[in-house]
C-alpha cells in the first residue's frame, strides 16, 4: 500500500460519529464551502497554516518566527499585533515558523499518512472500541480523497473494521457509489431543499446530491443510511422546508435524520485562517423550535433525532 492521504486530525474514543466508540479520521478536502462550517481548516486539500494571534506573544518581544518565515508573510510593526500576509503565506511548502514558535501561535494543520500509517492507528484503537464501535471518516468530505479512502476501506474490510462516514454526497455517481460499497453506516448532510437556497449557504447546488441519495437507495446497498441537517435559524428551519425533505424521504424509503443545533464552535479557526466568518451573529435555534421540527418528522413516522440524542 502506499497510497498518501492529507488528515487534520484524528480522534479516539469519538462517541458522536455513529455506533459506539469510534476513532473519528478529517480528512481535508470538500466540494462544499458552507458558510457556517465548523472545519473550514478542512477545505484546503495540502498542508497550511493556521494562526492564533492571542496565543503570539509578540508584546513581550518574540519574534523568532520572522527569522525563519522563507517568503517574508509574517511581520510585526511597532506597537501592534503579528500579522500574516495569507497571499504570501500560500507559497509556503515547509512552514518553519510552526516548528520555531515557542507558544503554538502558529501550526500546520495537516499531515500525510501513508494507508499503512492510518490503518496501524486503526489497529491501535481496536481493542477500545467495544462490539459496535469502528472508524468513521469525515472532513471536510472523505470522498475528496477517493484513492486513499479506498484503499484504507478496503484494508478495513480485510480486518474486520466496521466503517462510518460523513459525506456530502457531492460527487460523480461512480466515484460516490464505489466508495459505498465499503460503507457500514452513513450520514449524508441535506442543507437546504431549496437547490438555489443550498447553493448560498455551500457554495453548490443539491441536485447531485438528491440524486447520489436517490442512486445508493437503489444500489441494493446493505447499510444504514441516517440524514443530517444541521439547523440554521433563517436559512432552513422552515416548515415549509421540512415538510419537502420529509417528502424526499418517503419517496426514497428513508426514515432517518439528525438535526443538529447551530453551534459557533469552529469560529476562531476561520479567524485563524484569515477567513471571515458570515455566522458570528445570528444563526441560533431555541430548543422549542427544534423540538417543533422534530415533531413534524414524528408525525410523518420517520425517526427524527435531536443532536446526540440519537438511537446510536
Amino acid at each position: 500500500m502506499d497510497a498518501r492521504g492529507h488528515i487534520f486530525d484524528i480522534q479516539s474514543f469519538s462517541v458522536h460519529d455513529g455506533p459506539g466508540c469510534r476513532t473519528t479520521v478529517f480528512m481535508t478536502g470538500c466540494p462544499l464551502q458552507c458558510r457556517w462550517c465548523a472545519n473550514p481548516e478542512s477545505w484546503i486539500y495540502g498542508k497550511h497554516l493556521m494562526f492564533a494571534q492571542a496565543s503570539c506573544k509578540w508584546d513581550k518581544g518574540c519574534d523568532v518566527c520572522l527569522s525563519v518565515c522563507p517568503t517574508g508573510a509574517i511581520t510585526m510593526e511597532p506597537g501592534q499585533p503579528s500579522q500574516v500576509d495569507w497571499n504570501k503565506c500560500k507559497d509556503c511548502h515547509d512552514f518553519p515558523c510552526t516548528s520555531i514558535c515557542p507558544n503554538r501561535a502558529l501550526k500546520q494543520c495537516v499531515r500525510e499518512y501513508t494507508s499503512d500509517e492510518l490503518l496501524q492507528i486503526l489497529r491501535r484503537d481496536f481493542s477500545s472500541w467495544g462490539s459496535n464501535g469502528g472508524v468513521t471518516f469525515s472532513g471536510g468530505d472523505p470522498i475528496t480523497q477517493h484513492d486513499f479512502l479506498i484503499e484504507v476501506l478496503k484494508g478495513c474490510q480485510k480486518l474486520g473494521i466496521h466503517t462510518a462516514i460523513e459525506t456530502s454526497a457531492h460527487f460523480p455517481r461512480e466515484k460516490f457509489l464505489d466508495v459505498m460499497q465499503y460503507i457500514d453506516f452513513a450520514f449524508i448532510d441535506v442543507k437546504n431543499m431549496d437547490s438555489e437556497a443550498h447553493k448560498a449557504g455551500t457554495s453548490v447546488g443539491n441536485e447531485l446530491i438528491l440524486d447520489n441519495i436517490r442512486a445508493l437507495k437503489q444500489s441494493g446497498w446493505k447499510g444504514r443510511l441516517v440524514l443530517r441537517q444541521p439547523t440554521i435559524c433563517g436559512y432552513n428551519d422552515s416548515e415549509e422546508n421540512a415538510k419537502k425533505l420529509i417528502s424526499f424521504m418517503k419517496e426514497n424509503d428513508l426514515f432517518e435524520i439528525n438535526l443538529l443545533k447551530f453551534h459557533r464552535l469552529g469560529q476562531t479557526k476561520w479567524e485563524q485562517l484569515g477567513k471571515t466568518y458570515d455566522y458570528a451573529t445570528g444563526g441560533e435555534m431555541t430548543d422549542e423550535a427544534m423540538t417543533a421540527l422534530q415533531s413534524l418528522y414524528l408525525d410523518a413516522g420517520i425517526a427524527c433525532y435531536i443532536g446526540h440524542h440519537t438511537s446510536f
